[in-house]
């Protein structure tokens, strides 16, 4: 890639999460010999002034006009970076210019998807211009999917290292977490399903487990709606909402990489309830609940927690691999501040800047294909994500 005049743009910079990107580049990195040089874009200039100062950013912060229904201007935008995180979506009604324009330039990507359909539709539309170009489009850079991505990753690492070789069995159990979904991916849903309804055969995508690894299709994979009793934990497990998105980037990274873990390899994702009748009765009440998730009045796009709400927030997730002959291991990631808001915008940071050094070929992967232990590592620094093997 030629010299540009910028490491990283953060896209969106005046919405709720982007703004939040925005704010970790000065928390963590102003005055740093280490720190990118990065710049804010959005449609208004004077919002991006207000949001600048807001956020104690310096004053001579690069600011950059671009909007989504001007494909020109998210072009020229892209020609002055190496990266681009973009917070603007849902991505269905407003990324296709953007990922384009990326693709077209040879600039590296990352978004904070959960619309599978789309992104199906992405690698078929620019998997191989993209790998002509080496931009790397790494989408589902935040909560949904970086802990269990990553957690997949290192779960399998630790197992390799203890049994000598990889699990084929994974399952991914959330403990606890405090912090509600984002307005963002409400609006996310909403139109995937939209989408769907316009065109049932993109419904075989959403289904399955394997819908963003094409020309591949592995073995029977457990649904997730099924509540069942948890041995190991001592709890019972209820359908986890973000379980579709997640359990298709965690194959896709398996896919990407050759099948390290296996061409037969079964992953599920459930959260964990209590235990006792107790546990049981709140998993059975969450298969209802999985109709409507966000419940009556969700959040709408922009909307967002207290900054003491995002403070408070935390998760916790384990990865149980267990081995053919009885063996098995936990793995856990574990999370500080609200997962869909003060984390995520954490995590799409450090994407960003672990995408400047990342060394693999162009195309259109995962944080675990492009970047895995190199992302860890960040995280563990700069977001206050742990991943440890704990037995």
């Amino acid at each position: 890639m030629a010299e540009r005049e910028f490491d990283i743009i953060v896209y969106g910079a005046t919405g709720y999460t982007g703004r939040l990107v925005a704010e970790h580049f000065v928390r963590e990195y102003h005055g740093k010999a280490d720190a990118p040089k990065w710049a804010m874009a959005g449609r208004s200039l004077a919002k991006l002034q207000e949001v600048r100062d807001e956020i104690g950013a310096p004053a001579d912060t690069p600011l950059v006009i671009a909007d989504a229904d001007d494909p020109a201007s998210l072009e020229a935008m892209c020609n002055r970076t190496r990266v681009v995180l973009t917070t603007v979506g849902p991505y269905q009604l407003y990324g296709d210019a953007l990922v384009a324009a990326c693709v077209k330039t040879g600039t590296d990507y990352a978004d904070l998807c959960g619309e599978p359909v789309w992104m199906r539709q992405k690698i078929d539309e620019h998997m191989a211009a993209a790998q002509a170009s080496g931009a790397h489009i790494c989408f589902s850079s935040g909560f949904d999917s970086i802990p269990f991505d990553l957690g997949v990753l290192m779960t399998q690492k630790e197992a390799v290292a203890r049994f000598g070789k990889p699990a084929p069995r994974v399952k991914g159990r959330v403990r606890a977490m405090a912090g509600g979904a984002s307005g963002g991916t409400v609006a996310s849903l909403t139109e995937t399903l939209k989408a769907v309804a316009k065109q049932p055969t993109l419904f075989a995508i959403l289904r399955s487990s394997f819908g963003l690894t094409p020309g591949f299709e592995g073995p029977d994979q457990p649904s997730g709606m099924i509540p069942g009793y948890e041995e190991k934990f001592g709890k019972w497990a209820a359908p986890f909402v973000m379980a579709p998105i997640n359990t298709k980037n965690v194959h896709r990274t398996n896919f990407l990489l050759g099948h390290p873990w296996g061409a037969d390899f079964v992953y599920d994702e459930m959260i964990l309830t209590s235990p006792g009748e107790a546990g049981k009765k709140m998993a059975e009440g969450a298969v209802e609940l999985m109709k409507n998730p966000f419940g009556a009045k969700p959040p709408k796009p922009g909307e967002g927690p207290t900054p003491e709400e995002r403070e408070n927030g935390f998760y916790d997730v384990a990865f149980l691999a267990e081995m053919p002959d009885g063996q098995s291991l936990v793995y856990g990631v574990k999370g500080k501040y609200d997962p869909g808001y003060g984390s995520t915008s954490r995590m799409l940071a450090e994407t960003g800047i672990a995408l400047l050094s990342c060394d693999k070929p162009g195309g259109i992967g995962t944080p675990g294909s492009f970047l895995g232990e190199a992302l860890v590592e960040r995280l563990r620094e700069h977001a206050e994500i742990s991943f440890a093997a704990e037995d």
